[in-house]
């Protein structure tokens, strides 16, 4: 492609034409003095859906480490000897507390990430307790990640107040058992099913840089344009000693841009949320992401990993001239959707897949 291929590429998508995945190969190939203009492209596609309005979401680890399953990049496994190694559970006051402070710095919405395949009904009550009242506070929507769920806890949960749930898919279905062994890709295709019929807004995404493929990325990313979650967040690796994934190189910013840029064409009206490996990856080129297409982020600390201060965040959207959401009225009812300058919301990243 050329440069005038970039653009017309734009225009067709902006005319309510779906990028063919031909075309996103080539876009996958365009040499380095071209990104720019795909970049601008992919502004041009998140200006027209999603105007100059960003959003961001805090999350809290309530339940960290002791997890059962293999993911080959997760801090948090107990199959690894890995910097987390001791199981922790924070009081449901800290979580409030928590809650509280990413209201003050900003955030429009706020999750409770657990780690470990599936609640139980305990872990539904107990923490779906939490949620309500966090939802009751009405300065946030509540939002949560605990792992796979059958339709009968999906339910429950939007009873509590769930407004939007996380699972991500992580990778292709090719690449996924090359990830993940002790649960299959069907089992969170199936979750993402029983969110959506209870009621809940759907958070899905993948993390980039664990030795897939070119291929691989567009399987997942035209996975996610047909099954159309309201959130897309987008994580890349940072690799953690004592998981398999530790010697991986991260990937340079200008290719974590290349992603997100091909993120917004695939899934032009979507909310993309850039979150886990964003301070590590990018750097200096934070900002980008904006430029490149996304449309929101995770602000504050991660599970396991520090993130940048809030203040920093909120500078760097002030001095781009966009606009931070924040959310309206005195509830966030499960599935509703915040009229914030006209933006949707935000809401919690990629629970124990998140890169620790």
């Amino acid at each position: 492609m050329n440069r005038d291929d970039i653009h017309a590429c734009a225009e067709r998508i902006l005319r309510g034409r779906p990028l063919h995945r031909r075309e996103a190969e080539s876009l996958a190939e365009l040499p380095a003095d071209l990104l720019p203009d795909l970049f601008a492209a992919a502004s041009r596609i998140r200006e027209h859906h999603r105007g100059r309005v960003v959003r961001c979401c805090s999350i809290v680890a309530a339940k960290i480490g002791a997890c059962g399953e293999d993911c080959a990049f997760c801090s948090q496994s107990g199959h690894y000897r890995t910097p987390v190694c001791q199981p922790a559970e924070l009081p449901p006051e800290q979580v409030l507390q928590a809650a509280q402070a990413a209201a003050a710095n900003g955030a429009e919405a706020f999750g409770v990430v657990n780690s470990g395949y599936a609640p139980d009904d305990g872990d539904i009550d107990r923490w779906g307790a939490v949620i309500r009242a966090i939802r009751d506070r009405g300065t946030m929507r509540a939002c949560a990640s605990l792992g796979c769920l059958d339709a009968d806890q999906a339910r429950r949960l939007a009873d509590w107040g769930t407004a939007c749930y996380n699972h991500n898919l992580q990778t292709s279905r090719r690449f996924f058992p090359r990830i993940v062994t002790t649960h299959s890709y069907d089992d969170r295709l199936a979750t993402l099913r029983h969110v959506r019929q209870a009621g809940m807004m759907v958070c899905s995404g993948a993390l980039f840089g664990m030795g897939e493929t070119w291929a691989d990325r567009f399987d997942l990313l035209f996975e996610l344009r047909d099954l159309a979650p309201d959130i897309v967040p987008l994580n890349f690796l940072i690799p953690i000693a004592g998981t398999p994934l530790e010697h991986r190189p991260r990937l340079p910013a200008m290719e974590c841009l290349r992603i997100i840029a091909l993120a917004r064409l695939i899934l032009p009206d979507r909310e993309i949320k850039v979150a886990g490996g964003r301070e590590a990856c990018l750097g200096d080129l934070q900002s980008w992401i904006f430029l490149a297409g996304a449309d929101s982020f995770l602000i504050g600390n991660y599970l396991t990993t520090l993130g940048r201060s809030p203040e920093e965040d909120r500078r760097m959207v002030q001095q781009l001239g966009l606009t931070l959401a924040r959310p309206v009225g005195s509830s966030c009812e499960a599935g509703q959707r915040l009229q914030v300058a006209a933006a949707s919301p935000a809401c919690p990243c990629p629970g124990h897949n998140l890169p620790a």
